[in-house]
């Protein structure tokens, strides 16, 4: 039997993925590959059905090293060229010469896409067709878990549902052990050695915020923000530094630069907004680099337990999450009690709670930036003894109420809002096909 400690350093090797590009296309991309490579012969046709929360995301974010979007696209790119055994790297080393074959098998109208009946909310499932077989990838609730393969009538995979509710069991155990004070005793406990994952999310994800600074992607929100320092306009503290170099990470990554991130819970977003808001304002007060290691690892382990009720999709954006989580650890990095860290959380949710996901796209980074800034203003409130106080909306009188009164909302409200959201997002593009 493993001690809880190895526990959650098992859960942290789990939830932190290396990928490339947003996760939602990416996983299409996958699927398709898969189905794929079951399929002999020139593919003729694919048939997509996807969740909502899916389409969403899918619709018009980049596509790494191209310059087509598209559900369509991604599907097609995905089963011409990507590699099934690499999962949400499935697009790396994709010629140039794909995207036009993608295109041309969309536009041959090859690719059939349509909602799912299934009430997940992480559902894609891909038929890939030739002229004499077929094969069909099913996956549900997480990005990589395919729970059904078949080609033709054979059943070729399928994933015990007996296990599959053994591990939710066993997952539903650890997370009802954890609490902010016992993640905050991990991260003291654990050894560095045993963060190598961590330390392998601050160097990918600073490299893709880097490179946001330093080149015109998206709408540039980071790289705006720092140019603005340069003119005087902006002051260089640590709320503006913690912006900009986040969201510049943001930036490059929704207009699809070909740079793997460190996702956290299915979420490339997410794993930039956990981790660089610390890394910024640890390279501001100049914190050790031990510290910042187990600041980031912190950031990372809250976002994932408030994940576990919140869900990986929702109505509501996931770096609110990210936001709540990176207040706690820049609190630690402040030298802020376990106190002042629920103080910091409970300011984060107070203030960004009801920030609605319509989609991957550029304006994310906006988001993204709005919730760096709000993390920072949390932590330096709660350092200085202030918090929202539970008479104050859906914040509750301890930091494990709020949060389920958060992930209330992104739960039960999600349903409505997330077809209000999707139905726009819909005519929209049926206007500018018109």
């Amino acid at each position: 039997m493993t001690n809880l400690n190895e526990q959650i350093t098992q859960l942290l090797q789990q939830e932190l993925v290396i990928a490339l590009g947003c996760t939602e296309p990416v996983a299409i991309a996958w699927a398709a590959s898969v189905a794929r490579s079951h399929v002999h012969g020139e593919m003729t046709h694919m048939d997509v059905t996807i969740s909502s929360n899916v389409m969403k995301n899918a619709m018009a974010v980049g596509i790494p090293g191209m310059k087509q979007t598209g559900i369509d696209f991604v599907a097609a790119l995905g089963a011409i060229a990507g590699d099934p055994n690499r999962k949400l790297e499935v697009l790396t080393g994709v010629p140039a010469e794909a995207e036009s074959k993608a295109e041309a098998f969309i536009a041959a109208n090859k690719v059939q896409i349509k909602l799912t009946d299934s009430p997940k909310k992480l559902y894609i499932e891909l038929c890939v067709h030739s002229a004499t077989e077929q094969a069909k990838v099913i996956i549900e609730d997480v990005h990589t878990n395919i729970t059904r393969i078949e080609v033709g009538d054979d059943l070729i995979f399928a994933k015990a549902c007996e296990y599959y509710h053994e591990q939710e069991d066993q997952e539903s155990d650890l997370y009802s052990q954890l609490s902010l004070e016992r993640i905050y005793q991990y991260i003291q406990d654990i050894s560095l050695d045993d963060l190598e994952l961590v330390k392998e999310s601050i160097t990918l994800n600073r490299a893709i915020c880097m490179e946001g600074l330093k080149e015109s992607y998206g709408l540039q929100v980071g790289k705006i923000l720092k140019e603005n320092v340069t003119k005087g306009l902006l002051s260089d503290d640590v709320i503006t530094h913690a912006m900009a170099l986040t969201s510049a990470g943001s930036d490059a990554r929704m207009a699809g630069v070909m740079m793997p991130v460190m996702s956290n819970s299915g979420s490339g977003n997410q794993g930039i907004a956990v981790t660089m808001p610390v890394v910024a304002v640890a390279e501001k007060i100049k914190a050790s680099e031990e510290k910042m290691i187990r600041a980031v690892a912190f950031s990372h382990l809250l976002a994932i337990w408030i994940k576990s009720k919140f869900g990986r999709l929702s109505a509501l954006c996931g770096v609110t999450v990210a936001g709540a989580s990176a207040a706690a650890a820049i609190t630690y990095l402040l030298g802020g009690d376990v106190n002042q860290m629920s103080f910091a959380m409970q300011n984060a949710i107070g203030n960004v709670t009801g920030m609605l996901c319509d989609g991957a796209k550029a304006g994310c980074a906006m988001k993204v930036s709005t919730c760096t800034g709000a993390a920072v203003q949390s932590a330096l409130l709660a350092t200085s003894g202030m918090r929202v106080p539970g008479t104050n909306g859906i914040i509750g009188e301890g930091l494990d109420e709020s949060i389920d009164n958060f992930c209330r909302l992104g739960n039960e409200g999600s349903l409505k809002m997330d077809e209000l959201i999707l139905d726009m997002m819909l005519n929209k593009r049926k206007e500018d096909n018109e």
